[in-house]
């Protein structure tokens, strides 16, 4: 059997993988309607060999100081992936991210709220009635209370499941040696969810 074939195969079998992985909306939908109120959102890079050239410029996180793409995903309170976004190159900004997805109004919609890292700062303006919540952020000129510290802090602990499910996503040896185009990581990670919720439920 030729190695063509198999590389065929294999990339026929990530594409009918990844078609199952939820829509963000039909995914928060689906957790308001088992009673949940919120949701974890985080951004990671996933490191891939250095490409040739200008155009992998973009692909350099100058956060992490690697090549490889970017991608934000969601779990449930208990830390389990329900969703994983576009890869986009590397320098993209969790931010940027989240506002092409639109995440902020997909959780409105499903009436979810979700505690974030300072990446997400800026990405919900609404004080009143807010939907992202982020930590405090401190600098030269401003200091933190200890009461800001105490918010951090238990935002923090929080957030905890959200980076659980991410190292057991990348426990993946097939993205610890990442060599495959960025643009095709998309159907690659969220072929990866569909195997690493299956394997979770098992």
């Amino acid at each position: 059997m030729s190695e063509s074939t198999v590389r065929r195969w294999r990339d026929e079998l990530i594409t009918l993988l990844a078609v199952q992985a939820p829509r963000l909306d039909r995914a928060l939908k689906k957790v308001a309607r088992q009673g949940g109120e919120v949701v974890l959102i985080d951004g990671t890079l996933i490191p891939t060999q250095r490409r040739t050239g200008r155009a992998d410029r973009r692909n350099y996180s100058s956060e992490h100081h690697h090549h490889g793409p970017h991608f934000l995903a969601l779990t449930d309170e208990r830390g389990r992936l329900i969703w994983i976004s576009t890869a986009r190159p590397g320098r993209t900004h969790d931010n940027t991210a989240a506002r092409q997805e639109h995440v902020l109004a997909h959780l409105r919609a499903a009436g979810l709220g979700t505690p974030a890292d300072l990446g997400f700062r800026g990405l919900d303006n609404d004080v009143l009635d807010p939907v992202i919540v982020t930590g405090f952020h401190a600098s030269r000129a401003h200091e933190l209370t200890p009461g800001q510290k105490t918010a951090n802090r238990v935002l923090a602990f929080g957030r905890a499941p959200v980076e659980h499910d991410f190292a057991h996503l990348k426990n993946w040896r097939s993205l610890t040696k990442l060599r495959t185009d960025p643009a095709r990581a998309t159907h690659l990670l969220r072929a990866l969810l569909v195997l690493t919720n299956l394997e979770i439920n098992r």
